[in-house]
């Protein structure tokens, strides 16, 4: 849920009402993530247009009415006279979106009193912004809601409660799977998995290709899952959605019994200090012993193994959830490093490494095993043990993480090859 917003407040949610107001044409300022004059200015005039109280405060009723700038759509209901044409001029939105959004109704015989999803002239996933468990939250309801197509779910939930979101698309026998952010502080990694989920809707609707490939063609061999965020509770504590409470005290806490990890900016373990990424039964004793060797033995903002494997629910979500997909391949999304990881010990999948290869050729990113250290307990590892499949661990982008939104398009362009090969290349194994 938004928080009350006003002026002096700071952080992602003020970005995200800055992105917001900016798509309903009364911001023009940067989205500094500030809420300054500007943008209570913005906000009064919002206000004002829709018949709210003219505060300049986000309250409840103010985010309601900010909902289609949030999810890229907006609910109509049909009036007499009313053709998906002048819909679309309406809201500047065009008919073959509309068609789209709108399957089982009919443009030749609209009734009044029926409501349509009418999809806004922006793309629905932010790409400038830093993230928060509210920005997804928006993105996935807004792609399920234009694309009917995409199937939302939920794999489990977070600690904290919060919703372990899936986006299932295509009918093709292949099956694939794709995740992003188990660390907190590689959150650049959910708009790279949203924007292709959106960009490939596009693509289906459209009937064009992404990356040379055919949208239509791809979704008829390939079923492809997106789990966009998986570590979602300290997604919010690194972007700093998440600063009282008594989550965000007990997370200081832990982090004060590693001063040299900065707070929060390195966390990447889930909320209670447990590496969601080091806690799959893949060599969990091995990782456990490396780990407390290196003087992770509580927990930690990093590297903490759990005392035992698949504690935390967001790590047990995942893997009930691949046990019951079964996917024919995996993409674990992390950064940093411009590599892809593609064994587990001595075990070699039918056609794993040529696929990594190839990966590697589309990206520019170097292809490597995994470093000893950081070679057990992993998502990746526990798939290649378990399934005898090809799974890859992606890390994009170069520098210290939290890496800035601002890496975001060339991160992007670099793995846009990876995204739609992992499908493509995948079938042919079949």
């Amino acid at each position: 849920m938004m928080k009350v917003l006003r002026l002096g407040d700071v952080g992602p949610q003020v970005q995200l009402l800055q992105l917001a107001l900016r798509r309903a044409g009364t911001f023009s300022g940067n989205t500094t993530g500030t809420f300054g004059q500007q943008t209570k200015s913005a906000l009064i005039a919002f206000q004002r247009r829709n018949g709210l109280a003219a505060d300049g405060i986000a309250g409840a009723r103010t985010h309601r009415a900010l909902e289609p700038y949030y999810m890229g759509y907006v609910k109509h209901t049909v009036q007499l006279g009313d053709s998906f044409y002048r819909i679309a001029m309406r809201y500047g939105s065009s008919v073959q979106a509309i068609t789209t959004a709108n399957p089982s109704a009919s443009a030749a015989k609209l009734r009044p009193g029926q409501v349509i999803s009418v999809p806004l002239n922006f793309p629905v996933v932010p790409t400038s912004i830093d993230y928060c468990s509210e920005t997804v939250n928006f993105a996935c309801r807004g792609l399920a809601a234009r694309y009917p197509f995409i199937t939302l779910g939920e794999i489990g939930r977070s600690v904290m409660g919060k919703s372990l979101w899936s986006l299932t698309l295509g009918n093709g026998e292949n099956r694939v799977l794709y995740n992003a952010a188990h660390h907190a502080n590689e959150w650049i990694t959910i708009p790279i998995v949203l924007r292709f989920c959106e960009e490939l809707a596009l693509s289906y609707a459209r009937n064009a290709e992404v990356y040379g490939e055919n949208a239509k063609e791809l979704l008829s061999k390939s079923t492809l899952c997106i789990i966009p965020a998986l570590d979602i509770d300290a997604v919010d504590l690194v972007s700093g959605d998440l600063k009282s409470g008594a989550y965000y005290e007990r997370a200081a806490d832990i982090a004060g019994d590693y001063p040299s990890i900065s707070f929060p900016k390195g966390w990447k373990a889930n909320i209670e200090g447990v590496d969601l990424n080091l806690q799959y039964p893949a060599g969990w004793e091995q990782a456990r012993e490396i780990k407390y060797s290196q003087g992770f033995t509580t927990p930690a903002p990093r590297d903490f193994v759990g005392r035992v494997p698949l504690e935390a629910p967001e790590s047990r979500a995942m893997y009930d959830f691949t046990l019951a997909y079964d996917p024919s391949l995996t993409l674990s999304y992390h950064s940093q490093g411009e590599v892809i990881y593609w064994k587990y010990l001595d075990y070699e999948p039918a056609g794993s490494r040529a696929i990594a290869e190839e990966l590697g050729d589309a990206s520019g990113y170097f292809v490597e095993e995994t470093p000893y250290a950081s070679g057990f307990a992993g998502y990746k590892d526990w798939f290649i043990q378990n399934f005898n499949r090809p799974g890859y661990t992606v890390e994009v982008g170069l520098g210290t993480n939290p890496l800035p939104i601002s890496d975001f398009e060339r991160i992007y362009k670099d793995n846009i090859g990876i995204l739609v090969l992992g499908m493509s290349l995948s079938a042919r194994l079949l």
